[in-house]
């Protein structure tokens, strides 16, 4: 009897095996049971992941970039397969215009209904094919109030990164377009500028700077301004929200001048050979206490208009992760560039890192 139970488990077995791993082709079914999330560093709750995996049994292979670039090189070079990409809006759109993302399937996706009309059929994605909402926000001034003197922060001006005062403890953006749009706003230039000449006066204004600059960085960031290696760094309001957190001397402000204001976005790659997974998990990824969870662990704002209610007063009120109108009315959208532009981003760009 217990010969022929054994056997009985493993055909058992072997069938759920061939479920398991078989009967799926093309880019609608789950392949292997399991996906491949790209994203940001420092950007997701992890203890997610787990859920999603127990709940459906799809594992998560997660992996991160430190900027759009990055991840758009990594993606074209055909270096690694990814499923759920989690790009900025311009990035969106290139990738769009360039056949690079799926149209997703809505019908797996029933929890899009909580994504706040705000936040739905922007210029990126205006008929809302390729992408869900993840969360979105501004460019900040991070400094520390130990070594920062009052008086240089009190008109929270951009100028900042500029204060020859504090050489040598000045972070900037390893990227061009975030560093740029600095640039840009301390000379009253559009960040989307196409006009050469306004290229070629950021450039020189980079060049000014870059004596001053201690490094360029990413999420290298953490580690100096926590460790007080650095005292002044442009970044992103969610970011910087967890740097304070961890050092209370640590504190933050939009520009008066104006910042960048971003839309990140959940997306599914063309390539990818598990489309209906990766569907299941930006679904999942917008389950109103999912949603709530991972807000509370990487402090960016959230269009998800349940979890947002959800959220305690600290956080849905605090003015550096959700500014006012009057701020964000002097905020911009990045919009993808014109080819010409971007060959000239990245001259410019290159010739600022190489020169001495």
């Amino acid at each position: 009897m217990k010969k022929r139970l054994i056997a009985l488990l493993m055909v058992m077995l072997v069938v759920f095996c061939a479920a398991a791993c078989g009967g799926n082709e093309g880019n609608t079914g789950i392949e292997a049971q399991s996906i491949n999330v790209y994203n940001w560093g420092e950007y997701i709750d992890q203890s997610v992941l787990d859920d999603f995996t127990a709940e459906t049994g799809i594992k998560v292979n997660y992996t991160t970039y430190a900027s759009n670039e990055e991840m758009y090189s990594k993606i074209v070079s055909g270096a690694a397969s990814y499923d759920v990409i989690i790009p900025s809006e311009y990035m969106i759109s290139k990738m769009i215009s360039e056949n690079l993302l799926a149209e997703l399937n809505f019908d797996n996706i029933p929890n899009y209904k909580y994504i706040g009309e705000e936040y739905r059929g922007l210029s990126y994605d205006p008929d809302e094919k390729y992408s869900v909402p993840y969360t979105w926000g501004t460019v900040v001034i991070v400094y520390n109030t130990k070594y920062v003197d009052e008086e240089d922060v009190e008109d929270e001006s951009i100028d900042l990164l500029w204060n020859e005062k504090y050489a040598g403890n000045i972070l900037m953006f390893d990227n061009p377009r975030d560093a740029f749009a600095l640039a840009h706003i301390k000379l009253g230039h559009s960040m989307n500028t196409t006009n050469p000449d306004h290229w070629y006066e950021a450039a020189e204004e980079l060049k000014k700077q870059k004596p001053i600059v201690q490094a360029y960085v990413m999420d290298q960031i953490f580690d100096k301004m926590l460790n007080e290696e650095a005292y002044i760094a442009a970044y992103y309001a969610g970011d910087a929200m967890t740097m304070i957190e961890e050092n209370e001397d640590l504190a933050a402000y939009v520009p008066r001048e104006g910042a960048n204001k971003f839309f990140d976005s959940m997306c599914v790659l063309k390539s990818s050979k598990n489309k209906e997974a990766a569907e299941k998990f930006i679904n999942f990824m917008c389950e109103t206490d999912i949603a709530k969870r991972n807000a509370e662990a990487v402090w960016y704002a959230i269009p998800h208009t349940a979890a947002y209610e959800a959220l305690e007063p600290e956080q849905r009120d605090d003015p550096l992760v959700y500014p006012d109108k009057e701020i964000l009315d002097k905020c911009e959208v990045f919009i993808n560039l014109n080819e010409e532009t971007l060959v000239l981003q990245s001259e410019l760009w290159i010739n600022l890192k190489t020169q001495y």
